[in-house]
């Protein structure tokens, strides 16, 4: 089984990307899986509009992400949160994307998680992303938002301490294998 998982922010010390890795280590562990985790500062682009798509075509960044999609089995995305929504760098990729097909996703097994530092644990993203998968073909096996990233969370050794919510992501996770 290939796995991608990546932080929907570009920040290069996100909690997000330590969080998705953290899940996607377990996914290789419990499985055998191989991982791929994504970081979106390899696909900066420049902002979508139709007129940039019109006059030079696909980004090919953009394809080569919808790519690694298709090529995976299944997914697993950890979203930041500015000011309640997308980080741009996410946002604009997705736009770019859904213009190859709005089934970006492609079917596949995936999570959502995302964390923050404050005690909303990013829900409100995450509640943007689970109620548009069907829209984009996103087979959700389940989600899961971290609050208090840094009282849930062991940055040294990079694994979830509270044990509730290690087992309810050990039980999201699950499902990419089913």
């Amino acid at each position: 089984m290939k796995v991608l998982a990546f932080a929907a922010t570009n920040h290069k010390a996100s909690i997000n990307k330590q969080l998705v890795t953290h899940a996607a280590n377990i996914v290789a562990q419990n499985t055998g899986a191989e991982v791929e985790v994504l970081d979106l500062n390899d696909y900066e682009l420049p902002l979508y509009s139709i007129e940039r798509q019109t006059e030079n075509g696909m980004h090919p960044l953009a394809q080569q992400f919808f790519d690694k999609i298709g090529a995976a089995d299944a997914v697993i995305i950890s979203f930041a949160e500015h000011n309640g929504s997308y980080a741009a760098v996410y946002k604009n990729l997705f736009d770019w994307a859904s213009r190859i097909d709005m089934k970006v996703y492609q079917n596949k097994p995936t999570v959502l998680l995302a964390t923050s530092p404050g005690p909303g644990g990013a829900s409100s993203v995450l509640a943007s992303a689970v109620g548009s998968a069907d829209f984009f073909a996103m087979d959700l096996k389940g989600s899961l938002s971290v609050p208090t990233f840094n009282d849930n969370f062991d940055t040294d050794k990079g694994v979830l301490v509270n044990e509730e919510l290690v087992e309810k992501l050990k039980d999201i996770l699950s499902g990419l294998s089913e």
